[in-house]
């Protein structure tokens, strides 16, 4: 998030607002009219930064009620207060335990997540995610006439190449015990992505949490770097 570009919304927002109570005559109900139009362009965008920093807030904004303007600016208040305290909450009380940064999840997950993740639609991240790992393997292969666990089962078979079928092998000695285990072991995984992960994704009705698609997020990367460090084999 932007942080400063969203404290100069708010302040510039509560600046129009203030100067437009003071255009209120005593007991009327409007100000200036070019101001109430200047609050009526900026109050998307308002309620959008205040939904990202507290859902509760952008609900209780809304200039056309009765003291409307008044309300908004409350809430605008108290958006400032947190973005202005959020780096001390993030350092003070932040649980003793590891976080995961999705940011840093492999490129072909979270690129394809993070405008979904943003608007809080988590299931929607998780299934662009999954799909995108279906492409990039497609892609990787230069084969589209395979989708999904069909293709993985393809990609990682312990047969020999095909014309038409390539394969991809993970990175290491291929008569290293070690490394028949994690061809295998990436066989199984991407099997079990595209069932347990995927299929969920496309298919359930419901939103998914947070803290649910996180680490359905983590566990197709962990894939997507599997399946970006192997080599293919023709």
């Amino acid at each position: 998030m932007d942080r400063e570009w969203m404290r100069q919304q708010l302040e510039a927002f509560d600046g129009v607002a203030v100067h437009y109570q003071e255009t209120k005559a005593p007991g009327a109900y409007f100000g200036d009219q070019a101001l109430h139009d200047q609050l009526h362009r900026a109050e998307p965008t308002i309620k959008q930064i205040l939904r990202l920093l507290d859902p509760d807030l952008a609900d209780k904004v809304n200039i056309d009620q009765m003291a409307g303007v008044a309300m908004a600016r409350n809430e605008v208040h108290r958006g400032l207060g947190i973005l202005a305290d959020m780096d001390e909450w993030a350092a003070r009380l932040a649980p003793d335990a590891p976080t995961l940064a999705a940011d840093r999840f492999h490129h072909w997950v979270w690129d394809a997540a993070r405008t979904f993740w943003e608007s809080r639609h988590y299931r929607a991240a998780v299934h662009a995610a999954a799909s995108s790992i279906n492409a990039h393997t497609q892609n990787k292969l230069g084969r589209t006439d395979v989708a999904d666990d069909k293709l993985i089962q393809e990609a990682f078979s312990d047969r020999a190449p095909e014309p038409g079928r390539p394969r991809l092998r993970v990175a290491g000695d291929p008569t290293s015990p070690t490394t028949q285990s994690r061809q295998r072991g990436t066989l199984q995984m991407g099997l079990g992505a595209f069932f347990a992960i995927r299929n969920p994704a496309a298919h359930d009705s419901g939103e998914w949490t947070e803290q649910e698609a996180l680490e359905q997020l983590a566990a197709l990367s962990l894939l997507a770097r599997l399946i970006d460090s192997s080599s293919v084999s023709t």
